[in-house]
């Protein structure tokens, strides 16, 4: 992402942040619990809505621009006592995460699997690094049911919004593919993203879970193609 990008995106989301994107975050994080990891934590603003007593909170951030604004919230957040306790950053992308198996108790994931290249492989990766039972919490925009105009206008957009928004694509079936990758999904929530353009209401935010008793043999194997 460009610098200017980076430094812009705060600004442009705090409409849709305050229009309730930030309740439905703090809704999913307020009873996390043990060892967390986020990817592609962005900008940082999930950090202040992650409960204190964590075992551990590490922030995966591959952009070098989104990691320097994230390492600056980090700071304030340290003086303004929002968070409690260490904080790792970690340079590294969804699709290669340098953690053992069954590292995490959760997986935090907010408006990541638009942009991934591969969704298979990126969910493949949450899912080994989660503990059984461990919980996937997710918030994605995604493409509109049915064959309605709103999903033509999203197929129509979606080559320049690509180039413009950081590779984010707007007609992924993002639910489908959680459950592809061996996800059970007890609590999703289809809800259009407050105050937002048309081609980008769509959305789906919840809490996936890897199964009691799986292991990595009974999950499908990663795409290996990036998707269009």
């Amino acid at each position: 992402m460009l610098r200017v990008a980076a430094a812009a995106y705060d600004t442009v989301m705090s409409g849709v942040e305050q229009a309730g994107l930030l309740e439905w975050r703090a809704a999913l994080l307020a009873d996390l619990t043990g060892s967390v990891l986020e990817v592609g934590a962005g900008t940082g603003r999930n950090l202040p809505l992650y409960p204190p007593g964590l075992d551990r909170l590490v922030l995966s951030e591959p952009d070098p621009h989104m990691r320097h604004r994230l390492s600056q919230a980090i700071e304030r957040s340290r003086i303004d006592r929002k968070v409690r306790g260490d904080v790792d950053i970690v340079d590294a992308p969804v699709e290669k995460l340098p953690f053992d198996d069954r590292s995490f108790d959760a997986v935090v994931c907010t408006l990541v699997l638009c942009s991934v290249p591969d969704q298979a492989h990126a969910l493949g990766e949450m899912r080994r690094v989660l503990v059984e039972g461990g919980r996937l919490v997710f918030i994605e925009h995604v493409a509109a049911s049915g064959q309605g105009r709103q999903l033509l206008l999203q197929r129509c957009v979606e080559p320049l919004w690509r180039r413009v928004a950081g590779n984010c694509h707007l007609t992924r079936a993002t639910e489908s593919e959680i459950l592809a990758a061996g996800f059970e999904l007890p609590d999703v929530t289809h809800a259009p993203m407050p105050k937002s353009p048309s081609f980008v209401r769509p959305t789906i935010h919840g809490v996936a879970m890897r199964p009691l008793g799986s292991d990595m043999s009974s999950a499908p194997p990663p795409s290996g193609n990036p998707q269009a």
